[in-house]
């Protein structure tokens, strides 16, 4: 089954196909010819994953889902939530959003989190959204070089190393993104 992701976030995709494993195709937004960068101003996760995905299927009138993800810091409130990936400013990276947030939480005790991870799928014209979570903490410095955004600052509960550390088959088979995408394959496999 082909799948068509709407975006061109080479991590994600990777990550997303791994998870999906043999019996689907995953197309990105470079390979149904789609150069523009679709914008993501809306305040909700739920809201910018609805917007992409209609992007794609009312310009290229292809079924597709997309996705957003934040990092919910408890002590901040839910931040920076759907402002992960813009967190530090524009022309920032990730390095730079994670340092942020590292300096705003210094002094902090509470260091709970959680991932959270939307999946919105347009499929045969109806509209669908799928959510997974993951829980745990941040640390105070980064550990592991694998991953990518926050992955090296946070730890899943259960387990006593981060996203960046654990090896990325770990990640894969716990991270909030595995359980949404386990989500959608079950609705998948169910009504296609």
């Amino acid at each position: 089954m082909n799948l068509v992701f709407a975006s061109s976030n080479l991590h994600k995709l990777r990550e997303i196909a791994d998870i999906l494993g043999p019996g689907f195709t995953l197309l990105s937004l470079k390979d149904i010819g789609c150069k523009e960068d679709i914008p993501e101003p809306w305040p909700t996760l739920e809201d910018n994953a609805l917007a992409k995905a209609r992007y794609v299927n009312v310009r290229y009138g292809l079924d597709c889902f997309a996705d957003d993800t934040g990092l919910e810091v408890e002590a901040l409130d839910g931040k920076p939530g759907v402002m992960s990936a813009r967190y530090a400013g524009p022309g920032k990276n990730s390095r730079d959003n994670m340092l942020k947030l590292l300096e705003e939480l210094k002094g902090e005790t509470n260091r709970r989190a959680r991932f959270r991870a939307v999946i919105a799928l347009i499929h045969y014209g109806q509209e669908f959204l799928f959510e997974g979570i993951v829980n745990g903490h941040l640390t105070h410095q980064p550990s592991g070089e694998g991953g990518f955004g926050y992955d090296p600052i946070f730890i899943p509960e259960g387990y006593d190393q981060t996203f960046g550390a654990l090896s990325p088959g770990i990640k894969n088979s716990i991270s909030h993104r595995y359980r949404a995408i386990e989500k959608l394959v079950q609705f998948l496999k169910k009504n296609s």
